[in-house]
């Protein structure tokens, strides 16, 4: 196989709303390149980049995959991204090594929500839209192109457009104002212009000859001037457009019926930029980021910004090169681990075939099987201790605890979670002491019933997901003076053990804050040690079952017999004293209560504050967003309140509102609420 240099090489991101038709148009880009011989369908489950057995059985993308292709003297790699919200993390990765990004839309439901992440989630590279499902009669191209210019501005350009004609579809290359009819085989031939197309494509092409003039004062004379941009300025003015961002080219077609896709395919090849036009890349450094001048010809250095566990392949690292070249068998550094990695095989990707390659040149994208120290974000590397700037993945805030179906699974569980935690960086596992549940934190509630899934198919391990135990804690707030004294007399030497305590809240973050001012050896020095265990262990669950914090303990007096006193016994009677404190001290609930930072569009800030106040949220402040007609709310939110907020937030936003929710400290509990708590914990105790 040939090696491609970099300047053939592009790297282009699928990104959209789910449902917009990113894989078919995959599919449709391969089929057209012949690196296909059948046309898959993605409700057949035979598409080359949804090969995963859940996408399959989902009928949805669920994770990044390339394809690569060959189309005129480039080397494309695609980049299909999952559009469901729950797998933002896959978007984000393949944003991270793309070079581009085409965004694509339903041509009848037209700018979704989708759409406007994925303009944020690439709002550092190049980027072209691509208006699928033109062949739909209720597709409606003049809408959608007015709904993308409202929400993104006047950078957008048209540059292939449907034209209807009673019920003939054509399209129109606004370069040259021509205009092609497709064949069921994607295949196209030119047809004249008639009156009809003419007029209608006039009107986009003034649009198209104002945008590119913006890339040159020489084009702006001559738009002005009402002069003619020949095809070759136009050309080169969309192609430095596209690569400096000031034009967003507007494409559209039918990837099932494959109109407009050659069209595409010739634009990424002449007019999108390789991984060299953006001259530099980002490292790590002490101020946070710093630039790193890429160069084809100098060190290598790879980014992994993916891994795949198989338990039959292996670990598989998907890669891209940024500098340099790599060819087999050189060894690397990784410069995270520290670890010395040699590179035996190298393969290029086409979905989940793999095509083994001697060397792959700057800018490409390629996978390393087996590499032993080397996990997604890692940098390898002979150039020095350089490390790329990591993905930007979102934090997981939705949390659910993990039940095995199967006694004895645990175990299983957790190195299948730990296999899984390799593959996806948005997912968090924690195995709680306390509350004694295995906790996984992921995006919402289809990527969390995703990850079970795989658990099952994948290590054959059957968990259910319940939901999360809430770590309360009790604490005093009157001041108490008990007593405790354990007398047993069994034949021989009996145990005997008296004290007097003297209780109070605690002013401190100290669970236990235990003083003596016995005089007069009424309890031997010998003894207090036992005392403070005695409560120690006693506080592990008070009235409500809960841990008990914050609590000053002074022993004052007491009494010991010479025989029959023992620390077992002081032990005892010091638990005896705290429960009585518990009776008399008006214990009460607390509640972890944490940080909460919401952004949200101004549209539903009501709402948001209205569902806060439900939560029992106390609203700290608000401030506008660095997002345009977005707000930050900060709040202060009991965390039993925020178990489904993930699922409310998406739901009351349409998926624009996004948070972060940090522990803070514990408060009371409302009495009502308490009592609840108190009466499901006796409930489940009888």
């Amino acid at each position: 196989m040939a090696v491609f240099e970099t300047k053939q090489i592009r790297n282009v991101a699928l990104l959209g709303h789910g449902g917009s038709g990113k894989t078919s148009l995959t599919e449709a880009m391969l089929y057209i390149a012949k690196c296909i011989d059948r046309l898959g369908k993605t409700p057949d489950g035979n598409t080359t980049s949804d090969y995963d057995a859940e996408e399959i059985k989902r009928g949805y993308s669920i994770s990044a995959t390339v394809s690569d292709m060959v189309w005129g003297d480039a080397k494309i790699n695609v980049i299909d991204t999952p559009g469901y919200l729950g797998f933002v993390g896959e978007e984000m990765q393949g944003v991270r090594v793309a070079d581009s990004a085409i965004i694509v839309l339903d041509g009848k439901a037209g700018v979704e929500v989708g759409t406007e992440l994925a303009w944020d989630y690439a709002i550092d590279i190049p980027k072209a839209f691509f208006i699928n499902k033109c062949d739909d009669p209720e597709a409606d191209f003049d809408r959608v192109f007015k709904g993308l210019h409202a929400k993104f501005g006047n950078a957008l350009c048209p540059v292939f457009i449907p034209v209807r004609s009673g019920n003939t579809v054509v399209m129109v290359d606004l370069m040259d104002m021509k205009a092609y009819e497709y064949a069921a085989d994607g295949s196209r031939k030119e047809v004249p212009m008639n009156v009809d197309f003419a007029t209608l494509a006039s009107q986009y092409k003034d649009a198209f000859n104002e945008a590119i003039a913006q890339t040159s004062d020489d084009l702006l004379d001559k738009y002005f001037n009402g002069e003619e941009i020949t095809h070759d300025e136009a050309a080169e003015a969309l192609h430095t457009g596209i690569i400096n961002g000031s034009i967003v080219p507007v494409y559209c077609g039918s990837s099932t019926k494959m109109w407009g896709v050659r069209a595409l395919l010739d634009a990424i090849d002449h007019s999108f930029p390789r991984h060299t036009a953006k001259k530099t890349e980002k490292i790590a450094s002490d101020d946070g980021f710093a630039p790193f001048d890429i160069d084809p010809e100098g060190p290598t250095a790879l980014f992994v910004f993916k891994t795949v566990v198989d338990p039959f392949v292996g670990k598989m690292s998907f890669f891209k090169v940024m500098n340099g070249s790599l060819k087999k068998d050189i060894t690397l550094k990784n410069t995270t681990s520290g670890a010395a990695e040699k590179i035996a095989k190298i393969y290029t990707l086409r979905g989940k075939k793999q095509t083994e390659v001697a060397e792959l040149a700057c800018g490409d994208i390629g996978m390393l099987a087996k590499l032993n120290a080397t996990g997604t974000c890692d940098t390898l590397t002979n150039a020095g201790e350089i490390k790329f700037a990591p993905v930007n993945y979102p934090e997981p805030n939705m949390c659910m605890a993990l039940a095995p179906q199967a006694k004895g699974d645990e175990d299983k569980i957790s190195q299948g979670i730990t296999k899984l935690l390799e593959e996806d960086l948005t997912v968090k596992f924690e195995n709680n002491a306390e509350t004694k549940q295995m906790l996984i934190y992921g995006m919402g509630d289809i990527h969390l019933d995703v990850i079970v899934s795989k658990l099952k198919s994948r290590f054959g391990t059957s968990v259910k997901l319940d939901t999360p135990i809430i770590p309360y804690r009790e604490t005093i707030t009157k001041s108490v003076e008990v007593e405790g004294k354990y007398k047993k007399q069994t034949g021989g030497h009996g145990q005997y053990g008296h004290v007097k305590i003297r209780f109070a809240p605690g002013d401190g973050d100290d669970a236990l804050v235990f003083t003596e001012s016995t005089v007069g050896g009424s309890v031997p020095k010998n003894f207090h040690p036992a005392v403070e265990k005695g409560l120690q262990e006693a506080m592990l669950k008070g009235v409500a079952g809960f841990p008990v914090v914050n609590i000053k303990a002074d022993l004052f007096d007491g009494s010991y017999h010479d025989v029959d006193s023992s620390e077992m016994s002081f032990k005892l009677a010091a638990g005896i004293a705290f429960k009585e404190c518990m009776k008399q001290a008006k214990p009460v609930l607390l509640e972890p209560v944490g940080a909460l930072k919401v952004t949200i569009p101004d549209a539903v800030v009501g709402d948001v504050m209205g569902d806060l106040n439900k939560r029992r949220g106390r609203v700290m402040g608000m401030e506008a967003a660095e997002k345009k007609a977005y707000t930050v709310i900060d709040a202060e939110v009991p965390r039993a309140e925020m178990m489904d907020y993930t699922i409310s937030l998406r739901a009351m936003t349409q998926g624009r509102g996004k948070f972060t929710f940090n522990p803070l400290r514990y408060e009371e509990m409302p009495a009502a609420n308490a009592q609840k708590i108190i009466d499901a914990y006796k409930g489940d105790d009888e």
